[in-house]
């Protein structure tokens, strides 16, 4: 039975890695989508296309759907359009690069907040993460007059509010169904950034054809695929696991910020890097990895 869970555990994290690398090339396609359509209606589109295929494709279940998973659901649907929405508006003023880092920072925030869940206080590791964490997020963010500019604060909250993602999407995904629980999420986020866009955007004239790319890339691989897959796997890890994996989505997304659209780093933007993977590492595995394997692990066969 160990080693079953095991394997599953093991698929689970290969499977997040490999959400966390689409991911990575997300922050570059919605940079370059941005040219030719508005943040909300990108939204709007990507959601929606994912929304519509997995009705499709799993209509048998959604006939099944249960009031708790309309409103598990729900309650993530919220988080993640309200998480894209600062996240795709603060791309607009910010590097794709610098912002994939700063968005993996939610990986520190995650004990926090279940530390108001569950009254369980964060371990001396969390709070020597969150002060690294805050110390890269400075070091990565202000400029000389020691301001932070637009895109990076709504980076931040962007980090934050996909924090709530992941405690939600792992207290829900326990005990209902995953599938529902991805199909629902999408349908309110695209009813979301469809009354959004409508209220604060006009409406879109023309996409480019590298903007049509982009918005069926984000729309099928970005949000249907992966959220499918971070919702199912999240039944087979914990929603800590889950936040340190997503999160090299941040070293994905800055390394293919450098190769496909030409950014630069300073060095002081660099070292800031350096420090929030620190921070991350630091809060994930506590560093146990330094104490190295003293003792043999048994598996039940």
């Amino acid at each position: 039975m160990k080693l079953t869970e095991k394997k599953r555990s093991l698929v689970a994290d290969l499977s997040l890695l490999l959400v966390a690398v689409i991911w990575g090339s997300g922050f570059v396609a919605v940079k370059n989508a941005l040219n030719s359509v508005t943040p909300l209606y990108m939204m709007a589109m990507r959601f929606g296309i994912a929304f519509v295929l997995m009705s499709i494709v799993f209509w048998k279940n959604l006939i099944k759907i249960n009031k708790k998973e309309l409103i598990g659901g729900s309650v993530i649907g919220l988080f993640l359009f309200t998480a894209f929405a600062a996240q795709t508006i603060g791309l607009q003023y910010t590097t794709a690069g610098k912002q994939a880092f700063l968005t993996g920072t939610n990986v520190v925030m995650v004990p926090f907040l279940y530390w108001l869940i569950n009254k369980k206080r964060p371990d001396k590791f969390s709070v020597i993460a969150a002060f690294l964490c805050f110390v890269g997020i400075g070091m990565l963010t202000l400029d000389n007059n020691l301001s932070i500019n637009l895109g990076d604060s709504l980076t931040l909250l962007c980090a934050l509010l996909f924090a709530f993602h992941i405690v939600s999407t792992g207290f829900f995904a326990e005990n209902l169904n995953p599938v529902l629980l991805t199909i629902v999420q999408m349908g309110v986020a695209t009813v979301l950034s469809v009354a959004s866009a409508l209220i604060f955007e006009p409406l879109p004239k023309a996409l480019s054809s590298y903007g049509i790319f982009a918005v069926f890339y984000l729309g099928i691989f970005s949000t249907l695929i992966c959220f499918l897959i971070q919702t199912t796997a999240q039944k087979y890890t914990t929603s800590t696991h889950a936040a340190i994996i997503l999160s090299m989505e941040s070293v994905f997304g800055s390394l293919l910020s450098v190769l496909l659209l030409g950014e630069k780093f300073t060095l002081k933007m660099f070292l800031g890097c350096v420090i929030i993977l620190s921070a991350i590492i630091t809060a994930e595995t506590k560093w146990e990895f330094l104490k190295g394997n003293s003792k043999k692990e048994q598996v039940d066969l």
